[in-house]
């Protein structure tokens, strides 16, 4: 019986990852160079598969100073991501779990310091039972690992058996399938260049999710009925869903620390 759900928050419940990619394109287009999107995409999600760092890059590329870049891209990101609003499907979401009772947190790698000044912002924050983030959890611990999920299931005072969590990348699914979770896949156009595998259930955006097919699924998987990776191809999408994100350039250091370029 699903009891609780658990969110992602970068790319998932604000799109912090289209701005960061887009600012760094523009940068490196104004120096005559391209921004490597691939490899920008794969720091993205906990400890990254990539230890690439845009403004290294650029200053090895150009000569510029390093620091003076990614303080120039902090602040112009910054400014793109606070005008921008919670994504489709989060609201409707948070909404049908409290009045169903389920009990609803964040885990994501960012620190307390980005996510929940950004949930405050956002006029959310009153909305999750935990906030579940990078200092909650032993250094280097972050997704892929199980650490982030497997606290807030435990904080949240369920069995794994009865959370969802919702991821957009590679590293969360990953992390969700190794603590035991139940997880839905809802790739943007960035992370969607990685391959988005293994997940429970994979849809293009959180507006095609209700509680009630969530509850099917779950149900099934628990009675051993369903198999894993299933994309919500076919379903009739609710109205309102907005999947055509833009795709934009890429990069940054991992683990993802967003305070410190990305």
């Amino acid at each position: 019986m699903l009891k609780a759900l658990i969110f992602d928050f970068d790319g998932l419940v604000l799109d912090t990852e289209t701005p960061e990619v887009d600012v760094w394109q523009a940068i490196f287009r104004e120096h005559g160079q391209e921004l490597p999107v691939d490899e920008w995409a794969k720091t993205i999600g906990g400890y990254g598969i990539s230890t690439y760092d845009a403004a290294t890059h650029l200053a090895g590329l150009t000569g510029l100073d390093a620091a003076s870049l990614r303080a120039r891209y902090r602040r112009e990101s910054d400014a793109l991501i606070h005008a921008s609003p919670v994504l489709p499907g989060v609201m409707d979401l948070l909404n049908d779990g409290r009045s169903r009772g389920l009990r609803i947190a964040v885990a994501s790698s960012s620190p307390h310091s980005w996510v929940d000044s950004h949930l405050s912002r956002l006029g959310i924050a009153d909305r999750f039972d935990r906030v579940i983030c990078s200092e909650d959890v032993a250094p280097g611990r972050t997704k892929p690992n199980p650490d982030l999920f497997l606290l807030a299931v435990e904080r949240l005072e369920v069995q794994k058996e009865a959370a969802v969590v919702f991821e957009d990348s590679p590293n969360g699914v990953r992390a969700a399938r190794a603590a035991g979770v139940f997880v839905v896949a809802v790739p943007n156009p960035l992370t969607l260049r990685l391959g988005v595998k293994g997940a429970d259930w994979t849809v293009k955006s959180l507006a095609d999710v209700s509680l009630v097919e969530l509850e099917r699924r779950l149900s099934a998987k628990e009675w051993g009925q369903d198999s894993e990776d299933h994309s919500d191809t076919d379903r009739k999408r609710r109205p309102g869903s907005a999947t055509n994100w833009r795709l934009p350039g890429t990069v940054q250091p991992a683990p993802r620390n967003r305070r410190l370029g990305g």
